[in-house]
């Protein structure tokens, strides 16, 4: 007997505040992929701002080429030709560096949301079935959405707004320090050291007020979302104004915390304003003083002004980009956080394709649990030989569904091992194990899209003829064919456009498409009505025979054949045998058919009663 141990429960993610840097870390990699692109970027950005920079350079030399002086007089002035052509090149430069800077860098950008959106999409896929059934859909695909959209905001605020301004900066400040005296320089540096001192400060402050809007906004379009998916729910209980009011009460707490938001943005623009303005005045003070004492030209006065507004705008709009940035890190961080999730089933590092001989299933003495504190199987041992069928029959609540699940592999057993030909499926690929396996569920969840779509869902990139094909055999293409759009025919969110029957059906066409050596059937006809579910019976048995098929069941009627039928309760096996075996036994398995048939015969009475009724009351 093997026995294996494993652990069940899934690692926690980390949950503390990730660190910018790490999550910089993260990006890095996805944008340097693009290496030639991102330096030819840099170069066009750095002759822009060189550009720039000589613009107001250029209208000093042409004001003092027209400032009168005893020297010369209005009458020895003439038309500086050269300058003002130079004037026009330095504009238009600026302008072709910058858009070539963007068209080359437009790809790196767009790549990177798209690779990084595309991993966590399969990190998420990857993830557990643990992971998922605790999950809440709308807040995971608003991360994603605003993570990604964060990403194109770190990247074009960093390229665009601060890598420039910093060039900017310190192309001015060179300028400064060599032409003029120290004054200037030393306002302009102590400006922007108090400058960005304040803006880090204030928008740190801020930032725990845009990560309490984000759990917010999360949580309104989690419970927006869950409320719209129960649509018909909430009309049958007549809820709509208690599902707009618990709506309501996530969106106020939302509008609270963008007012407190709100408000800390305007002290922190206030407080930018009021050092830019002081600046902005000192060196004006120090450029006229220079003027009047005949130290600098009107030319100089107008170059010190020309810089402080080509910087002024850029710096105030600095501190935007600040608290952008910020609050992309924030977006980022819990994008990057669902890529923390770890997962708990993964593929062994020697793990090799499932072979296929004869697709002998068998669950070897398997010990399950969710939970450490609560065990769901007890050394389950069972065999399912090649091309037959094994039913498991029980109580709700006794594991029987949970078989299917450690069969797919959402789950690793604690104890034991399954085996299909041999072969444990915890060394296998798990995506050759589920290739080899087709399931037909209780509840049938179908893709907001077209019978097509749907079916051909089984084996994607099958052809319109095999779609057709495995409808015929479904007993579902005279219905499709009927309906105004075909197989075109969109069936709604979950299918809900379709009847349960209908459903079902579909889902044996994608099983039969698929065409896998092991089946599965999770009590695929229990939420039938009698008439429908002798149907689909029929055809689950037709594609069953010569497969290896495993049926839980909850109608003993429908697994009457079965070859082997076992019995469980309370997560172990208590009967097994053939169905005229188990009621020989007298056992659990014969008081359960006892009842069930008694049902079935009231059932059955109330129909002829009524039949009876109708025919009396005829004239």
């Amino acid at each position: 007997m093997r026995r294996y141990a494993s652990h069940n429960s899934e690692p926690p993610a980390n949950q503390g505040t990730r660190n910018d840097w790490a999550t910089l870390k993260m990006l890095f990699p996805y944008l340097w992929a693009w290496k030639w692109r991102v330096l030819f970027a840099l170069f066009c950005l750095v002759l822009a701002k060189v550009a720039n920079v000589a613009v107001p350079m250029l209208m000093k030399e042409l004001i003092d080429g027209l400032t009168i002086t005893p020297e010369r007089p209005a009458t020895l002035l003439m038309l500086p030709a050269g300058l003002l052509v130079a004037y026009g090149l330095l504009r238009l430069s600026t302008t072709a560096f910058t858009e070539l800077r963007e068209f080359f860098f437009a790809r790196v950008t767009q790549r990177a949301v798209r690779n990084i959106a595309l991993k966590v999409f399969r990190h998420l896929h990857a993830l557990s079935l643990r992971f998922h059934l605790n999950r809440q859909t709308g807040g995971v695909t608003r991360d994603i959405e605003r993570g990604t959209r964060g990403i194109s905001s770190l990247v074009s605020y960093t390229l665009f707004s601060i890598l420039p301004t910093l060039v900017e900066i310190s192309l001015v400040l060179g300028y400064l320090s060599i032409k003029y005296d120290l004054w200037f320089s030393a306002i302009t540096v102590v400006a922007l050291v108090v400058y960005i001192g304040f803006t880090v400060v204030v928008t740190e402050w801020r930032t725990h007020f845009r990560r309490t809007m984000n759990d917010l906004d999360s949580k309104a379009n989690v419970r927006a979302i869950d409320s719209l998916l129960n649509y018909e729910t909430v009309k049958y209980f007549g809820n709509e104004e208690y599902e707009a009011q618990r709506y309501d009460e996530g969106l106020q707490r939302y509008e609270q915390a963008a007012v407190r938001s709100q408000n800390s943005l305007s002290l922190l623009n206030t407080g930018q304003s009021l050092i830019i303005a002081t600046a902005v005045s000192m060196m004006l003070w120090r450029a006229t003083l220079g003027v009047i004492n005949g130290s600098m030209s009107l030319g100089d006065l107008v170059l010190v002004n020309a810089f402080m507004i080509q910087l002024y705008i850029p710096l105030n709009f600095l501190g935007v980009i600040y608290r952008e940035l910020k609050q992309s890190m924030a977006d980022m961080e819990r994008m990057f956080s669902l890529l923390d999730q770890h997962r708990e089933v993964a593929d062994a590092t020697s793990a090799l394709p499932l072979k296929i001989a004869s697709a002998e299933l068998r669950f070897e003495h398997v010990d399950f649990s969710y939970e450490t504190k609560r065990q769901i199987l007890f050394d389950i041992d069972f065999t399912v030989p090649a091309g037959t069928t094994t039913a498991v029959v029980g109580h709700s609540g006794s594991g029987k569904s949970t078989l299917a699940r450690l069969l797919f592999r959402f789950y690793d057993v604690n104890n034991g091992a399954i085996l299909i030909d041999g072969q444990d499926i915890r060394q296998v690929i798990q995506t050759s194990l589920r290739q080899s396996i087709g399931i037909v569920p209780q509840d049938t969840v179908l893709f907001n899209d077209t019978i097509e779509y749907n079916i051909a869902y089984g084996r994607p990139g099958a052809s319109h003829d095999e779609v057709v094909a495995a409808a015929r055999a479904a007993y579902i293409h005279d219905f499709i064919v009927s309906l105004p759009d075909g197989y075109q025919t969109t069936v709604g969110e979950r299918g809900l456009k379709l009847s349960g029957g209908e459903k079902q059906r579909v889902a044996i066409a994608r099983t039969l498409l698929k065409n896998p050596a092991i089946l599965v059937f999770d009590e695929a006809t229990s939420a039938l009505d009698s008439q429908a579910e002798q149907a689909i019976q029929a055809q689950l048995k037709e594609i069953a025979r010569d497969r290896t098929t495993l049926v839980i069941a909850h109608r003993l009627s429908t697994i009457a054949d079965a070859q082997q039928i076992l019995v469980m309760s309370k997560g172990r096996i208590v009967e097994r045998g053939n169905h005229a075996q188990l009621l020989a036994a007298r056992g659990m398995y014969a008081d359960m058919w006892e009842r069930q048939q008694a049902r079935q015969d009231e059932v059955d009475a109330d129909g002829e009663g009524h039949v009876a009724e109708v025919a009396a009351a005829a004239p």
